[in-house]
C-alpha cells in the first residue's frame, strides 16, 4: 500500500467495508437464527421481498439445484412464508410471492436499518449520492466478477488434481 494521505484513506475505506460486510453477515444470520432460516431460505426471502420471482431466478441467485429449490420453496411455504401463483402473463410460469408474513419479519428486522440509511443518504447532497452510488455499484460489480474468477480458478485446480 502506498503511503500518504490517499493510501492511508484507500486502506481505512478497505478496512471499513470489511467490517460493513462482517457486520451484514452478522445481521443477516441473527435474522435467521431468530427465524429458524437457513442462509438459502433467508435468501430467498430477501428476493421475493421485492417482488415475485420465479423458482428458476431463486435457483440462480441461490446456487441450488432445481430439486433443491422446490424442496426450499415447499417448506418456506408450509411455514406461511411464501405462495406460489400462475404468472398473469404465462400461466405455464409459477411466481413465487412472500406473504404478509414475510414482510412483517422483513420490516420488523430491516425496516429500522432501510430507515436509518435513507436517513443518513438524505444527510448527503445530491452530488455526494451520486459518488456513493457509482462507489457501492462499482464495488458490487468487482466482488461479483472477483467471486466469479476465484470459484473459476478454483474449479480448474481442483480438476487439474482430480
Amino acid at each position: 500500500m502506498s503511503s500518504g494521505p490517499n493510501g492511508e484513506a484507500i486502506g481505512a475505506i478497505g478496512r471499513t467495508i470489511m467490517r460493513w460486510q462482517d457486520a451484514t453477515q452478522d445481521f443477516d444470520e441473527a435474522f435467521g437464527r431468530l427465524h429458524g432460516l437457513s442462509r438459502p431460505e433467508c435468501r430467498c426471502l430477501g428476493l421475493i421481498a421485492f417482488g415475485p420471482q420465479t423458482a428458476r431466478a431463486i435457483a440462480t441467485e441461490t446456487g441450488l439445484t432445481p430439486a433443491s429449490i422446490t424442496a426450499l420453496l415447499d417448506r418456506l411455504e408450509g411455514r406461511g412464508l411464501l405462495s406460489r401463483k400462475p404468472d398473469t402473463d404465462d400461466r405455464r410460469k409459477v411466481m413465487v410471492h412472500a406473504t404478509r408474513k414475510t414482510q412483517a419479519m422483513i420490516e420488523d428486522a430491516y425496516g429500522p436499518l432501510r430507515r436509518d440509511g435513507i436517513a443518513l443518504l438524505s444527510s448527503y447532497s445530491p452530488a455526494e449520492r451520486g459518488v456513493v452510488l457509482k462507489f457501492v455499484t462499482g464495488v458490487l460489480d468487482m466482488q461479483s466478477r472477483v467471486t466469479a474468477e476465484f470459484l473459476a480458478r478454483h474449479a480448474k485446480k481442483k480438476a487439474k488434481t482430480a
